[in-house]
């Protein structure tokens, strides 16, 4: 499996632990940036990250700031992107089962880096229920191309 990572400038410690983990389990993966602790804007990092996954060059992304929020709200604006910000176990491992989640947003400054590849780990190895939850993923697809022409 083939992973699309960013990060902004409150998100890159946590990123170089994901990156450990994923040179360690074997993962390919793309790191979009940032690459140093400077000031910068999560949209510049988090939208080719999203748009890699999008394209089907990458079937899953991780990218991550100082909450969460900023990249998780950038990459859903991606058509294609159904990013889920999680923070614990159940919400990863259930947005996979659930909704076909191809992106994870971490918030760096919310949770221990620790549990968080625990997050990663689960969001990485889950894979998607289909039945009655690809109805409801269609739904969203539908719903993304009403507003998306």
């Amino acid at each position: 499996m083939k992973i699309a990572l960013a990060c902004d400038h409150g998100g890159l410690n946590l990123k170089k632990e994901v990156i450990k983990y994923l040179d360690e389990h074997g993962y390919e993966y793309r790191d979009f940036g940032t690459y140093s602790q400077d000031s910068c804007d999560y949209p510049d990092y988090a939208l080719p990250a999203a748009e890699a996954v999008a394209s089907g060059e990458f079937e899953r992304g991780i990218v991550i700031c100082s909450t969460g929020i900023g990249v998780s709200i950038v990459a859903n604006k991606v058509p294609g992107i159904r990013c889920a910000h999680c923070h614990d176990t159940y919400c990863a491992e259930f947005t996979r089962l659930h909704n076909d989640a191809n992106m994870l947003a971490l918030g760096e400054k919310v949770i221990g880096t620790g549990y968080a590849l625990k997050v990663v780990e689960i969001f990485l190895t889950t894979e998607f229920e289909g039945g009655r939850h690809m109805r409801r993923v269609e739904k969203i697809t539908a719903i993304e191309k009403k507003y998306c022409k």
